[in-house]
């Protein structure tokens, strides 16, 4: 039996089921320091199945549950994530022009919420974050993106770089919406397939991820404040995208 309650689980017998069931771990804790032959049985499931994971003091368990957890404590995703991999050619099969958009730690669940159905409203065709330092998957996500997020494929990846090099050879061109440059988000043409790239909000894209694009993008400012909340300016380039390619179509 799977001992299930709401997006979480916990105990090392039960995930090990659950991730049998073909259940999709969001992020899993485990205590600093365990060790013991049912949780190495985990462990390798852990490695092979590529879970993320982070160790974690007993006491942060104890906070998310005050039953017998056996020190391991998982978040159940409520949506399939799909690989970049098999999305892009798809795509292409269906006569599509493809549209990603990519989120560099972006990890506000309000934002990633706000995004995704932002994404959905404008015909984004796949959202693709990291593995780690993404928002969590959650009831409040779903709640904030208005069902987008249960609508949408969305691509999780351990190494963002191979992925966006994957879509360059695909075709694709990378364009980072970043402060980082004096192109205005006017300048790109965004009528071929397109992979627009969204920074975190402290520092922005990357600047490993920044040298792969093929163009930059900057939102214009005209007041005191120079930037806006990450998932406005998502908003705001992906409609300035949907623009340009309604006018390629007339």
């Amino acid at each position: 039996m799977i001992k299930e309650e709401k997006n979480y689980i916990f105990g090392i017998r039960p995930i090990i089921e659950a991730v049998h069931a073909g259940k999709t771990i969001d992020k899993l804790f485990i205590q600093k320091g365990l060790h013991n032959d049912l949780f190495a049985e985990l462990w390798k499931l852990v490695r092979v199945k590529r879970i993320n994971y982070k160790h974690v003091p007993i006491e942060k368990i104890n906070r998310l549950t005050k039953k017998n957890h056996q020190g391991v404590f998982a978040f159940i995703s409520p949506i399939d994530f799909h690989n970049i991999e098999d999305v892009i050619p798809s795509l292409y099969e269906q006569a599509r022009n493809p549209l990603v958009l990519v989120l560099d730690r972006i990890t506000d669940i309000r934002n990633f919420g706000a995004i995704a159905r932002t994404a959905e409203c404008t015909g984004v065709d796949t959202i693709l974050i990291p593995e780690q330092n993404a928002a969590a998957i959650n009831a409040d996500a779903i709640k904030t993106s208005a069902g987008a997020l249960l609508r949408m494929n969305i691509c999780r990846t351990w190494n963002l770089k191979l992925a966006l090099q994957f879509m360059k050879e695909s075709g694709l061109q990378l364009v980072a919406c970043t402060e980082k440059t004096q192109d205005s988000m006017y300048k790109p043409d965004y009528s071929s397939p397109t992979a627009v790239i969204m920074g975190s909000e402290e520092d922005g894209v990357s600047p490993e991820l920044l040298k792969m694009c093929d163009a930059r993008a900057k939102i214009p400012m005209n007041g005191k404040i120079t930037s806006l909340n990450v998932s406005v300016a998502t908003g705001v380039i992906l409609y300035e995208l949907i623009r340009q390619r309604k006018k390629h179509e007339h």
